[in-house]
């Protein structure tokens, strides 16, 4: 037997909450990938230098990184293409498992960050840290937290 719940429409506070989370995520990853633009790196391109130089011997496997950047592995595998032929990384066999490949960052892409995250860092103080308070800042966190928590919890499933 079926029972049919009739949907909980959001109020106009609940609606304008989410609109304005929207827009805000939107246009700051709008703004971020703008001022990362003039280095040649897109925001995808950032994430993963970041995952990379922030992993023990600067690798990673390719499915844990595209597991970490949430996306798909073909996907992935064409952005590190891409990246490849820029020499910000390079891919490596796994020693325990010959169909498994690392993702590593090269001296060039070290160094590429190294350059570009000061500018980042000072882009995402600009539009976001900023622009809010310290006790703003702690409650966004605490809001976003169980968003995020069940989010991360349900990965993979329906």
């Amino acid at each position: 037997m079926e029972t049919e719940t009739a949907t909980r429409w959001l109020t106009d506070d609940e609606q304008c909450a989410w609109r304005t989370h929207l827009d805000v995520s939107r246009l700051l990853m709008h703004q971020l990938e703008k001022d990362l633009q003039p280095f040649g790196l897109t925001n995808n391109d950032y994430e993963i230098l970041v995952n990379l130089s922030e992993s023990p011997d600067r690798r990673m496997r390719m499915s844990d990184l595209a597991a970490a950047t949430l996306q798909s592995k073909s996907r992935l595998s064409h952005q590190i293409t891409r990246m490849e032929s820029a020499g910000l990384v390079r891919r490596e066999s796994c020693e325990s498992d010959r169909r498994g490949l690392y993702a590593v960052l090269t001296d060039q892409g070290t160094e590429t960050m190294q350059k570009v995250a000061p500018h980042h860092v000072a882009s995402v103080r600009k539009h976001f840290i900023d622009l809010l308070t310290p006790e703003a800042l702690a409650e966004l966190r605490a809001s976003l937290s169980p968003v995020a928590d069940h989010l991360r919890g349900r990965r993979g499933k329906a």
